[in-house]
């Protein structure tokens, strides 16, 4: 039988993305490790956070601190990399390591996920084109990395079906999961003073005591407002709505949420015309353009369940055919050098 290769997966912990793309390439066969560089799981790690980072950032000595804490998770993962010994390794974001981990693995077969844009990542030109095959979930980003000569990726986000089954529950809601920028909260605000039935889940949206301190605002929108949920909950709420809205910020790529809704069912209303480079438009995912348009379909989709129906079918049919975390993973394992 022929031995797995070892793969360490080095990613923050966002949303348990890391779950879904370790699960991949553990199916793709791979004996995989995931070190979270960003894990603060515990209460006594949380408090540490805040106590030798968080304050001192507040008190003006937030760049000595963040040195600090980033030696100390390279030190983790380091310790990791001596006891595993992988022979890949892929590096999700890797924005919270310091050089010592890159010079450790210079020769590895290692790949660098973006995830975002480039620049919120503080990496140098002459870094990126020597890392090795560097992939970015938007096109325009990964054009732009060619440019400098990084030898760049395009490999959009994805839909893990595994996470979470449909419910088959329907809450007759028009429902948004995410940070509250002031756009997405205008644009709820809107649609709820039309007497839509708009809920949005989100620490931003959350009345909880503990959210209003965690965000340090006491208001809210005018809208429903509950907690943040985990992941599988979260695709949950999407497909059991009437629809769901994806509203962007100013991102050069497609938020995951463009192909969590359609995969779990959902009917899907974006904001992004050149969605059309996954999902046909108008029998897979709705496009809208501005409020007045939203608000004419989440009418049709309270009203109209039959076209509902086709946009939920189509779209999770083509999500599952071409747009999951196994898609995904199949194109970075070609990637290799």
């Amino acid at each position: 039988m022929m031995r797995r290769e070892r793969l360490l997966l080095i990613s923050p912990t966002f949303h348990g993305y890391w779950q879904s793309i370790g699960d991949a390439l553990a199916r793709r066969g791979y004996e995989v490790t995931t070190a979270r560089y960003d894990a603060y799981d515990h209460v006594t790690d949380k408090l540490r956070l805040k106590a030798t980072v968080e304050i001192p950032e507040k008190l003006g000595r937030g760049e000595a601190a963040r040195a600090a804490e980033r030696r100390r998770l390279t030190d983790r993962v380091l310790g990791l990399l001596r006891q595993v010994r992988p022979q890949k390794v892929i590096v999700i974001k890797g924005d919270g390591l310091d050089e010592r981990f890159w010079d450790a693995t210079a020769d590895l077969p290692r790949i660098l996920w973006l995830y975002d844009d480039r620049h919120r990542h503080d990496y140098t030109d002459e870094f990126l084109r020597s890392v090795g095959p560097v992939l970015s979930y938007a096109a325009s980003e990964t054009a732009a990395l060619r440019e400098i000569g990084a030898d760049a990726h395009f490999v959009p986000n994805a839909f893990d079906p595994h996470r979470a089954e449909p419910t088959g529950h329907r809450s007759g809601e028009i429902v948004f999961i995410g940070s509250g920028y002031a756009n997405r909260r205008e644009i709820l605000t809107d649609l709820a003073g039309r007497g839509l039935p708009v809920h949005a889940w989100g620490r931003d949206f959350s009345r909880h005591l503990i959210d209003r301190a965690r965000t340090l605002s006491w208001a809210r929108p005018p809208i429903t407002g509950s907690r943040e949920v985990p992941l599988e909950r979260a695709y949950q709420i999407h497909a059991e709505a009437a629809a769901a809205v994806a509203i962007h910020g100013l991102q050069a790529g497609h938020a995951m949420r463009t192909f969590e809704i359609p995969g779990m069912g959902g009917v899907q209303f974006v904001d992004r015309p050149d969605v059309d480079q996954f999902y046909d438009v108008g029998t897979e995912v709705a496009v809208w353009q501005d409020v007045e348009e939203l608000a004419d379909l989440a009418q049709r989709a309270l009203h109209d369940e039959s076209w509902a129906q086709r946009l939920r079918e189509a779209g999770r049919a083509r999500t599952l055919a071409e747009h999951t975390f196994d898609h995904r993973l199949r194109e970075v394992d070609s990637l290799w050098h």
